[in-house]
C-alpha cells in the first residue's frame, strides 16, 4: 500500500510537470497548425497512459469500434483519465467542456485552437444552439463531437440525471450516436492523489442510429452507458461502498 501511495504522488507530480513541458515544446507548431495542437495534445494523453502502467501498474484499454467520421459520442465521465483515453483513442474528438478551461494556462490555449466547444454550464441551452449553426456553417471543422450526457463527472456506482442537451443536440444534427462506458472512476478517483492498479477501460458501444424520438433516445443511451459501466466496473473489483 505504502508502494502504491508513493508511486501514486510521483505520478501526479510527473503529470503536472509533463503538461507545461510538452505544452512549449509543440506550441510553435501548435500556433500555425491544428494538427500540431492535437498532436501535442495526443502526446500528452499518451504520456499519462504511458507512465501510469510503469508508475502505478494502471494500464488503459480501449474497447469496441472506435468512430472516425462524423458523430455524436455520449460518454460516461469519472475522471480525468477517461478524458485522456477518449481523446487519445478518436481522431478529431471535440469535447463539449464548462467555458473556465478556457482560461487555463497551457491547456486553455490548446482548447481554443482546436475548436473544442466551450459552454457557460448556466446558459448551455443557447451555447449548443450556437454550436450547431456554427457546425452547420461549417466554420467548425468536421469530427466526433463529445459530449458528457450527465454534464460532469460521476462516482462509481452513483446515477446523476441525463441532461436534455445531450438530446437536442442528437435531434438537431441528425448524427449517429456513439455511446461510451468506462470503468476509469474506480482507479483514478474525481478526488485525492491514490491511483488504483488495474485495467482502466473505455469501451465504445453499439451506435444508435438517427431518428428516435428525444425520449426514446435518452432511455436507449442511458441504459447502454449506464450497464455497460456497471459491468466494466464489477469486472474491476468495484463493490458498492468502495471509494
Amino acid at each position: 500500500m505504502m508502494l502504491q501511495w508513493a508511486g501514486s504522488i510521483l505520478y501526479v507530480i510527473q503529470a503536472i510537470v509533463a503538461m507545461p513541458i510538452i505544452g512549449l515544446l509543440f506550441a510553435p507548431w501548435a500556433m500555425f497548425s491544428k494538427r500540431g495542437a492535437y498532436t501535442a495534445c495526443k502526446s500528452y494523453a499518451g504520456w499519462c497512459m504511458w507512465t501510469a502502467r510503469w508508475l502505478i501498474g494502471l494500464r488503459c484499454e480501449v474497447r469496441g469500434q472506435v468512430p472516425d467520421g462524423e458523430v455524436l459520442v455520449g460518454a460516461k465521465h469519472q475522471s480525468f483519465l477517461d478524458i485522456l483515453i477518449i481523446f487519445h483513442a478518436l481522431p478529431r474528438a471535440k469535447f463539449i467542456m464548462k467555458r473556465e478551461i478556457l482560461w487555463m494556462p497551457v491547456i486553455g490555449q490548446y482548447t481554443k485552437r482546436m475548436q473544442m466547444i466551450a459552454v457557460n454550464r448556466g446558459k448551455r441551452g443557447k451555447a449548443i444552439s450556437k454550436m450547431i449553426a456554427d457546425v452547420n456553417a461549417g466554420r467548425i471543422e468536421p469530427g466526433q463531437i463529445v459530449i458528457y450526457p450527465q454534464g460532469t463527472r460521476v462516482a462509481p456506482g452513483a446515477h446523476l440525471p441525463y441532461k436534455v442537451g445531450t438530446a437536442a443536440l442528437y435531434d438537431q444534427l441528425g448524427q449517429t450516436c456513439v455511446p461510451v462506458a468506462t470503468n476509469a472512476g474506480y482507479f483514478w478517483p474525481r478526488r485525492g492523489l491514490y491511483r488504483r492498479p488495474g485495467v482502466a477501460v473505455v469501451e465504445f458501444l453499439d451506435p444508435i442510429a438517427p431518428g428516435l424520438s428525444k425520449l426514446s433516445f435518452m432511455k436507449t443511451l442511458e441504459t447502454r452507458v449506464e450497464a455497460a459501466s456497471d459491468a466494466l466496473l464489477s469486472e474491476a473489483g468495484w463493490r458498492p461502498g468502495d471509494a
